[in-house]
């Protein structure tokens, strides 16, 4: 690649790419100019002030973590990460930082959405956890029994081998998948840890010999105490970046979580192109937790976005901060690439900004002590929750999507 190719890719895989090519979908939003969302920001008050309740509820102490998969370990009220420090706790520190990485990495990987029928009975607990909770607390047995792992005498990894060992009919049987237990997305889940699989065999430099997933923990911190949030998600997109289904790429380099849209401008090949790298960054949130557990800081965690996900995008559409054109849309099942979604997605992440620092004013917090990965755990994934089911019986998003579970 030449100078400026590299440049456009740079962009691209960039949390100031999302911010920038989002801002562009809201300032015509609020002109009026979109294809299909119209923005209401008379609601503004009203979200932010449901958001804000929603905190207290949850957090009456103000006492907010980080938006991470960590948390869905703690389903049912039980502290599995506690558990699981103790799991690991004779192994040299380098050890347990790999496992911390092979266990959050992936599990946020199988947590792409499950629908709503889909239900796990966790044979440690006895408890039945459904959606991210389900998925987190399943992703957290497997991998503990050693489901990821080619020795069973050393469960707490992640290897190659393993990976591209499983089948579509492996991972229902693992995920407990039946006629009457269905999962979305089990086949493009399946893909995706194949891919996944076949890149650490890919990339030695990265993962080793044999391939480990925990191995990105060096690649990721290159010996250092302390990095900026911002070259973490850049580390996770480069690294992992080819295993995403190629949608998108640029002079050779998948863009992963990346859609178009036509109102949308850019110079060169970026035009067009609205990144949200969703699942990523939820990684990079996710990781800047296993890493604290090693003894690594991870600095200005604001650099990155809000996640351009059904519970934030909800959020906005239940309660009117912002409409579709066509309510007749909301009958239609969309795909994830489609202008609507994009759209949407984009609102999303621009609109968190907004609402973060709303929900600062009131509580009377700085982006220092409210960063914005806690206020989307406070917050408001958890407000886009609470309304949906308020609002549907079964939960569900306000928009039907075709989910390959590898993006939501």
């Amino acid at each position: 690649m030449n100078n400026s190719s590299q440049d456009a890719v740079d962009f691209l895989l960039s949390p100031e790419a999302i911010r920038s090519r989002c801002g562009q979908l809201y300032r015509l939003a609020q002109s009026g100019e979109l294809l299909h969302f119209e923005f209401v920001p008379s609601k503004l008050k009203s979200t932010v002030e449901f958001v804000v309740d929603v905190i207290h509820g949850h957090y009456p102490l103000g006492d907010i973590p980080f938006h991470s998969r960590l948390r869905h370990f703690e389903a049912g009220g039980i502290n599995r990460v506690s558990e699981f420090k103790k799991l690991i706790e004779t192994a040299p520190p380098d050890e347990q930082a790999r496992s911390w990485f092979d266990l959050v990495t992936i599990s946020v990987l199988m947590d792409a959405g499950a629908g709503a029928p889909w239900r796990y009975l966790d044979p440690r607990s006895g408890g039945e956890y459904s959606r991210s909770e389900g998925l987190g607390v399943l992703s957290y047995n497997l991998f503990c029994d050693g489901w990821f792992s080619i020795d069973k005498s050393a469960p707490f990894r992640v290897d190659g081998h393993r990976l591209l060992q499983i089948t579509e009919q492996s991972l229902a049987t693992a995920m407990t998948v039946t006629p009457q237990n269905p999962i979305i997305g089990l086949g493009g889940r399946c893909q995706l840890l194949k891919n996944l699989g076949q890149l650490l065999f890919d990339k030695p430099e990265v993962f080793g010999q044999p391939p480990r997933l925990g191995n990105l923990f060096h690649a990721v911190t290159q010996g250092q105490s302390t990095l900026a949030a911002r070259d973490l998600l850049r580390t996770v997109l480069v690294c992992l970046g080819p295993m995403w289904p190629s949608r998108l790429t640029l002079h050779g380099v998948p863009l992963g979580d990346t859609g178009t849209h036509p109102l949308v401008t850019g110079e060169g090949p970026t035009k067009g192109l609205v990144p949200f790298h969703k699942l990523s960054q939820w990684l990079t949130y996710s990781l800047m937790e296993a890493l604290a557990l090693s003894g690594v800081t991870v600095h200005t965690p604001d650099s990155l976005t809000g996640l351009a996900e059904y519970r934030n995008g909800g959020l906005l559409l239940d309660m009117g901060l912002i409409n579709l054109k066509d309510p007749r849309q909301k009958a239609v099942t969309h795909s994830i690439d489609s202008p609507l979604i994009v759209e949407w997605r984009a609102l999303t992440v621009a609109l968190l900004d907004i609402i973060a620092d709303e929900v600062r004013k009131i509580l009377g917090k700085s982006e220092r002590d409210l960063p914005l990965v806690k206020v989307l755990e406070g917050g408001t994934w958890q407000a886009g929750r609470k309304i949906a089911r308020m609002l549907r019986p079964d939960g569900s998003p306000p928009l039907s999507l075709v989910s390959d579970g590898t993006v939501f």
